[in-house]
């Protein structure tokens, strides 16, 4: 079995180093895609192992994710794909767990949780912006989950064929819950540890920009 870490990354040149080597002590093979980056991530991982490819314009967090996870099912015939974030605050010592359930032939996909019993320094006002989307989520897909937005994942092959991300930016993790629902793809999810920093923090989501990727999800869904 093959495993190749997808890591889409955006300005990350102080920490995708670290990203790229903590996730590729746990997989075959890492690949970063560098979403039009104005600093040296693509230089940086490279010298850190990864095959990287790049957008030669920023197009965002899903669609980076959909570049990473064609090239690995057709150029290098991965069987699992793991996504994995650049910022450092996803931990490697998690894949196995996230991939054991698919190399068990359990499950299609397997979905990280951070509120599954995982310790988590995660803000109050993170946890409220997360809640709201949760329940978005479950009355829009009927998707039963517990966690709506945590992009660390693991997909067999099959199910990396099924899901198409057509919403490039956050939109994205919504988009892929509901087709997993669509596909009647199997799920499990499984706790995962996050790590917050005020850097990480300040790049993440904020209330506002959740309701941003909300109104994106409900034009896609219901409009476009």
């Amino acid at each position: 079995m093959k495993i190749v870490a997808v890591i889409p990354a955006y300005n990350e040149e102080q920490r995708i180093r670290n990203s790229a080597e903590d996730a590729g002590r746990f997989v075959d093979t890492v690949v970063v895609v560098d979403d039009c980056s104005k600093d040296k991530t693509g230089e940086v991982a490279l010298t850190a192992g990864a095959h990287v490819l790049r957008h030669e314009i920023n197009r965002g967090q899903g669609a980076a994710l959909q570049t990473g996870t064609d090239y690995a099912v057709q150029n290098l015939e991965a069987d699992i794909i793991v996504h994995f974030d650049a910022d450092g605050q996803m931990q490697g010592a998690d894949i196995p767990k996230m991939i054991e359930p698919i190399l068990n032939s359990e499950v299609d996909i397997v979905l990280g949780s951070r509120f599954l019993g995982a310790e988590s320094n995660m803000p109050l006002s993170r946890r409220l912006t997360l809640w709201l989307a949760l329940l978005f989520t479950r009355l829009v897909s009927g998707i039963k989950i517990s966690d709506t937005h945590n992009g660390f994942r693991a997909l067999s092959k099959y199910s990396a064929q099924n899901i198409k991300i057509s919403l490039d930016r956050m939109a994205h993790a919504s988009e892929i819950l509901d087709l997993i629902k669509l596909k009647n793809l199997k799920f499990v999810e499984r706790p995962v540890m996050i790590k917050y920093t005020a850097d990480t923090l300040a790049k993440g989501q904020s209330f506002m920009s959740g309701f941003i990727v909300l109104k994106d999800f409900i034009k896609s869904k219901f409009i476009d």
